[in-house]
């Protein structure tokens, strides 16, 4: 087990949080004159005059239910972005400290890390979009604090080789973050059941993508309990709205009906791949553990912009190494992916 307090940048360690009064008083007030709110209320709601609840507890508490972990081991952030970007204010010192990233992969860990300033070491995966485990080892040195892996990955598609991140975890003197926004659409069980055995291991969850709910923003961190001491420590007191845990809490309740999307979305997508297959100017269709298909085509750029002009906006990620003509296609529902096979019957190269 690695001594946290040691990798945790001293400012942070020696950081005072903002404490409101709300978080720091215990039993139910009735009358609350702390926040210089409005006591008259809302043009919406009553409710909505006085500040969320700054622990987030209540929807701490149903998170913990659907993974089975405790509320001690959850942050919630406004997105993963927002968890993101405050690992990496965490442990690294800016100009001092670098993160590993294994391209091509999520592009935030490196702009986050960019805006913290903050070196990227990446190291490409190899031609199967795994690991290349002797050149991550290779890239490490003393100031090496944070390993980004995402897992299925975004835009491969694929689960990275649970024995390679086992590895990381067991050799690596530092923090391993896996981004798990995928997972549901996978057929592999969660990190969060190595956390007890493995402190330097950051769980990054999403309700965007399988609960459909990306426009609420709400991402999510499982860790070791001084690890999300330290994310409640720097992010700012209310950062998840009053609106948002409610409607978030009140989605959760609705986990056979998410497990039900899911397994249509999982049929859609394999039928979708199957059909993508059929066209000569689609060269390889990529297998997929997440709710997209990565694509290589013959021509990315004329095809991408073909789809624009019949209103159908898929990703281009040709810029990224080793996806040279690669499209990302997310799986959609059947009429819109029946609207996507008319319109490349339509296409000429």
């Amino acid at each position: 087990m690695l001594n946290i307090e040691e990798l945790v940048r001293k400012n942070v360690r020696e950081l005072k949080a903002y404490s409101s009064a709300r978080s720091e008083f215990k039993g139910a007030a009735k009358v609350f004159l702390d926040a210089n709110e409005n006591a008259f209320g809302s043009p919406l709601d009553k409710d909505y005059n006085r500040y969320p609840d700054p622990l987030q507890l209540e929807l701490k508490n149903a998170l913990a239910q659907l993974r089975n972990v405790n509320v001690s081991n959850i942050s919630i952030g406004n997105g993963s972005d927002e968890i993101i970007d405050h690992i990496i204010r965490i442990f690294c010192r800016p100009g001092i400290d670098n993160i590993i990233t294994t391209p091509p992969t999520f592009r935030m860990y490196s702009l986050a890390a960019a805006i913290n300033d903050t070196a990227v070491r990446e190291v490409l995966l190899n031609k199967d979009f795994q690991m290349d485990m002797p050149a991550i080892f290779n890239a490490i040195d003393p100031n090496t604090k944070l390993i980004f892996l995402c897992s299925p990955n975004n835009p491969t598609g694929n689960l990275l080789n649970r024995v390679d991140i086992e590895m990381l975890l067991q050799q690596f003197n530092g923090m391993v973050v896996i981004d798990e926004a995928y997972l549901d659409f996978a057929n592999r069980q969660s990190f969060i059941e190595m956390l007890s055995a493995n402190n330097n291991l950051i769980i990054l969850q999403t309700l965007s993508k399988a609960w459909g709910l990306a426009g609420l923003r709400i991402g999510i961190a499982f860790a070791a309990q001084k690890i999300i001491e330290y994310l409640s420590k720097v992010k700012t007191p209310y950062n998840v709205s009053s609106l948002t845990q409610q409607l978030a809490i009140e989605a959760l309740q609705n986990k056979s009906g998410v497990e039900n999307w899911i397994r249509q979305l999982v049929t859609q997508r394999d039928q979708l791949g199957t059909k993508l297959e059929s066209f000569p100017f689609i060269k390889k269709v990529y297998p997929s553990d997440a709710n997209f298909l990565l694509v290589r085509v013959a021509n990315a750029a004329k095809l991408y912009d073909y789809l624009l002009t019949q209103k159908i906006v898929v990703r281009n990620q040709s810029s990224q190494p080793l996806l040279d003509n690669c499209l990302r296609i997310t799986v959609g529902t059947p009429a819109e992916n029946e609207s996507l096979f008319k319109s490349l019957k339509n296409y000429s190269e």
